[in-house]
């Protein structure tokens, strides 16, 4: 701490800062933060030794780390809307007992275009998260867009008693969306929606305590509005999903392929 200058203390305290919102950033996240959106210029290395010698970094935790096996790789979205993730995860309020929230995620611009949120999980909640997101990202209809763009939507789910009923399945069919199954204990199937899951645990379900439902879906809401906002991804060049899509879109309406991968 002797050798820090009045810059390096400055830089600390927005540090310190940062890690206080979301505390499972990364020095890669918040170095992300401060390059590209408080407009600083400098490096990994100096936030990585700051963070370290003020132990803020992230300590892994090898329980996490799940077991790998050679698969098949998932599809790789080139364009918005050609590949969409759904899952669900759950929340155990006081006095009201299990929260199932549903998401569903933009594989290549990795933004949240909907979700649903109540105390039980019916194929009826999943199909809530879906039409939210087909109202955002398609609101004249997928066939119509289809047509215009010449490729098709798909939707990749797991192979729980939601999404493979024939209530779930029988709409998508309706709703020209072409549902995809993983492959039984793959962990790279939905690899995108569940590090999205992740993400939102880490940031807002664990870190906060909710009294009630209304207060739950609020916050998911702020929380789920900030993320597509503001949120920098790595492999989005540490773009936000909105960032990305509204220059996804400028690109592609201007006939330039944007070199995502």
């Amino acid at each position: 701490m002797k050798n820090l200058s009045s810059a390096d203390f400055a830089l600390l305290a927005r540090i310190k800062e940062l890690k206080s919102l979301p505390p499972f950033f990364g020095y890669r996240r918040v170095w992300a933060v401060l390059k590209y959106k408080d407009g600083l210029n400098l490096n990994k290395k100096k936030v990585y030794r700051l963070m370290k010698i003020n132990d803020l970094l992230i300590k892994p935790n090898l329980l996490l780390r799940a077991n790998r096996t050679q698969w098949k790789d998932k599809p790789r979205p080139e364009r918005l809307n050609e590949w969409w993730g759904i899952d669900m995860t759950k929340i155990r309020l006081k006095h009201l007992g299990w929260v199932y929230i549903t998401i569903v995620i933009d594989w290549c611009s990795k933004k949240l275009v909907g979700y649903s949120i109540d105390t039980k999980s019916k194929s009826s909640d999943w199909l809530l998260a879906v039409d939210m997101a087909l109202n955002s990202q398609f609101p004249y209809g997928v066939r119509d867009e289809v047509e215009k763009r010449g490729y098709e939507l798909n939707l990749m789910a797991d192979n729980g008693c939601q999404p493979t009923s024939d209530k779930f399945k029988e709409t998508c069919k309706n709703l020209g969306i072409n549902l995809a199954f993983t492959s039984y204990n793959n962990p790279k199937g939905n690899a995108d929606t569940e590090r999205f899951m992740r993400t939102m645990k880490e940031e807002c379900l664990w870190i906060n305590e909710f009294d009630n439902l209304e207060h739950l879906a609020k916050s998911l809401a702020n929380w789920f509005s900030e993320y597509n906002q503001n949120y920098p991804h790595s492999k989005l060049h540490y773009k936000s999903p909105l960032e990305f899509e509204a220059e996804f879109k400028q690109n592609f309406a201007e006939n330039i392929l944007y070199d995502f991968y």
